[in-house]
Formats: structure tokens, C-alpha cells, sequence
């Protein structure tokens, strides 16, 4: 059952959501955040392993995202000491809890590219 009354989020500069499902786009919705997740589903990676997984993304745009998920608490940043200065990211056991969902979401997405080529098949 989804609630009606409104719940702040502490984490988005007091964003008001009117449902869970509004939270959870707020959190991870947008282009890159979902595909940044996927990559770190089962490893760790290091900034330029992440850019190079995700064509397209500009280097600015990776690291607004990664801030904002490492804010919100989904992916760690470790920085080594050391020079150059190494950082690598991972999913954190709360980011962790989102797999299942953008596993369901890769599942519909595979659904749904076969009924579109079916739909094709089928236009005469």
C-alpha cells in the first residue's frame, strides 16, 4: 500500500516525496545513476574503469553523479595515499539493496525489446 502523507529525505537537500517511488527515482532516476550502479554491482572500479564502462558520459557528468550516490549513501569513495592519487568506488551494503531492483528493471528492459521485435515481425 502506498501512503499518501508526505516524508522528507535528508539526503537531497530536504527533498518532499509524495511516494516511494518518487524517493527512489529521486535517489538513483536519470540517465547515468542506474548504469553506474550496474557497473558496480559485483566489483570495485576505479574512476577511469568506470568512465570507459559507460560511453557517452563526460567526465563531469561521472563525477556529479558519483558525488550525489556517495551522498545519498549508495557507493563508497576510497582515495589511497598515495601519488598519483588512486580512488576507486563500490557499492555500499545499502547500495547494495538496490541489485534486485535494477536487475528487475533489466529483466522488463529484455521483455520489452522482444515484444518491440515482435511487433516488428508482425507489421506487414
Amino acid at each position: 500500500m502506498v501512503t499518501k502523507e508526505r516524508t522528507k529525505d535528508t539526503h537531497s537537500n530536504n527533498q518532499e516525496y509524495s511516494c516511494p517511488v518518487e524517493a527512489t527515482l529521486g535517489v538513483i532516476g536519470g540517465k547515468w545513476k542506474p548504469l553506474i550502479l550496474w557497473q558496480l554491482k559485483e566489483e570495485t572500479l576505479r574512476y577511469n574503469a568506470l568512465q570507459q564502462t559507460l560511453p557517452g558520459i563526460s567526465p563531469r557528468m561521472l563525477t556529479k553523479q558519483l558525488r550525489e550516490l556517495e551522498k545519498d549513501g549508495l557507493v563508497n569513495r576510497y582515495m589511497y595515499p598515495e601519488i598519483p592519487p588512486r580512488v576507486e568506488y563500490s557499492l555500499t551494503d545499502f547500495g547494495k539493496t538496490i541489485i534486485p531492483v535494477l536487475e528487475s528493471l533489466a529483466q522488463w528492459g529484455i521483455e520489452f525489446i522482444d515484444q518491440r521485435k515482435n511487433n516488428k515481425c508482425n507489421i506487414k
